[in-house]
């Protein structure tokens, strides 16, 4: 009974924020809206973007990932998201936030929005009330293939942005050819690392210290390479600064603007930072998330860099349903006893299925129920200078920054971590205790 009264209640506070929203845009039709979606890389590329366009505009864009029907409407109108989302009056209090903000004079010229799909329909749903002035799609891998199931359906669910916004960026590489026959938009570029597409950045030098030496080419720019770096660690991670640069293209930015901007991308949180670790290890920091095509970019750059030994610490990847063994044990088997002193799995995909794979292939192998366990014991094995250590998980009860906070050199880092902020701190804390018991 009282889970229906709920519902319905969510339903008219949703409408009543949507209609909000459009009221928000009608009243200022000069502020332009960008939306980012994609199976992975939505949180960087945001950031990215938001970076870019900040040099010349104001610009909102939500510290965080609200990107379901209840939350990204107040991300998009600056408002906090409710502490208690079944009061009546926190809601009736965002709602004369929302209309004062369509009253009030414009506050930004840009609004960088990620939208995030849990169901097919998800991502359709938000062109109802919302017409983006540009869509970037970032990636179709698997995602919530409990209830996508097939890969097509994951992609017409992504690609529904690009067709609803005015115009929209698609990556390249992390997006196979044959779902462009989904778009009905003719307004559609690419961008990516691939010199294909129309908005490519090619790393031509890259050291841990400086990053990506290299040039950005643009059609607008008539074949001109454009000189830039890019900090940021490994080349999966150039492509959310490549998609950067392509908007800040179509608006009008110019070639040193261009720039400029991609020297101020920097890595958010729990995605590839380089950290230093106890007795002379380094850390590479990917927790941020975990999704199969991001853990075999992180494993492939991890193994390229120079080490005197190295750990892998792989937590296990929700949400992949029927593919979670095929998708553990794909990663796990590109592990082989020359190239990783131990990999240890956190969570139970990846011991039932990413261990055994990384045993098969000769690896030394430890499992652990959880992230701080994990650290303890890689901690112990950090016995010479010139360790590197890959950290990599999923965010739902998996945590691998916690694996990492056990094994930094300096615990005043921990603020450098992803999920640090004292809800987070509390939920984690409810999490691991049961381990105690």
């Amino acid at each position: 009974m009282f889970n229906g009264l709920f519902s319905k209640f969510k339903q008219r506070v949703q409408k009543k924020m949507e209609n909000y929203v459009s009221g928000y845009f009608a009243a200022h039709p000069d502020i332009k809206l960008i939306v980012v979606v994609g199976s992975v890389g939505k949180t960087s590329t945001k950031t990215s973007i938001a970076t870019m366009l900040g040099q010349k505009y104001r610009v909102r864009m939500h510290e965080g990932n609200h990107n379901t029907h209840m939350s990204a409407p107040l991300a998009i109108l600056g408002i906090p998201y409710p502490d208690n989302i079944k009061s009546f009056s926190a809601w009736r209090a965002v709602f004369r936030q929302a209309e004062e903000r369509i009253l009030a004079p414009r506050d930004v010229d840009f609004i960088i929005q990620e939208l995030g799909a849990d169901h097919p329909g998800d991502i359709a749903h938000f062109g109802t009330y919302l017409k983006p002035d540009m869509a970037v799609v970032t990636a179709i891998t698997p995602e919530h293939m409990e209830f996508f199931k097939t890969m097509d359906a994951v992609a017409r669910e992504e690609m529904a942005a690009a067709n609803f916004s005015q115009q929209a960026l698609i990556n390249l590489d992390d997006i196979e050819l044959q779902y462009g026959q989904l778009l009905t938009n003719q307004n559609v570029s690419t961008y990516g690392t691939n010199p294909a597409a129309h908005y490519s950045f090619s790393s031509q030098q890259f050291s841990p210290e400086v990053g990506h030496t290299g040039a950005f080419t643009a059609r607008e720019f008539a074949g001109q390479q454009v000189p830039a770096v890019v900090k940021v660690l490994g080349v999966h991670n150039l492509r959310p600064a490549v998609a950067a640069a392509a908007v800040a293209v179509k608006f009008g930015f110019s070639p040193q603007e261009i720039a400029n901007g991609l020297s101020q991308v920097k890595a958010i949180p729990g995605r590839m930072n380089l950290l230093e670790g106890a007795r002379g290890s380094m850390i590479i920091d990917d927790t941020y998330n975990s999704s199969p095509v991001a853990a075999a970019s992180a494993v492939e750059t991890f193994l390229s860099l120079p080490a005197t030994k190295r750990v892998a610490v792989m937590g296990s990847m929700n949400e992949l349903g029927e593919g979670s063994q095929f998708e553990h044990e794909k990663i796990g088997r590109m592990f082989s006893p020359h190239t990783v002193e131990w990999v240890v799995t956190v969570g139970e995909e990846a011991e039932k299925f990413l261990a055994p794979a990384a045993k098969s292939n000769g690896c030394q192998v430890k499992s652990f129920r959880n992230a701080v366990e994990a650290g303890a014991f890689v901690r112990s094995t950090l016995n010479e200078e010139g360790m590197l250590i890959l950290v990599k998980g999923s965010q739902g009860g998996v945590f691998t920054e916690e694996t990492v906070k056990v094994i930094l050199r300096h615990p005043e880092q921990n603020n450098q971590l992803v999920r640090q902020s004292p809800a987070w701190l509390a939920h984690k804390e409810d999490f691991f205790a049961k381990y105690l018991q």
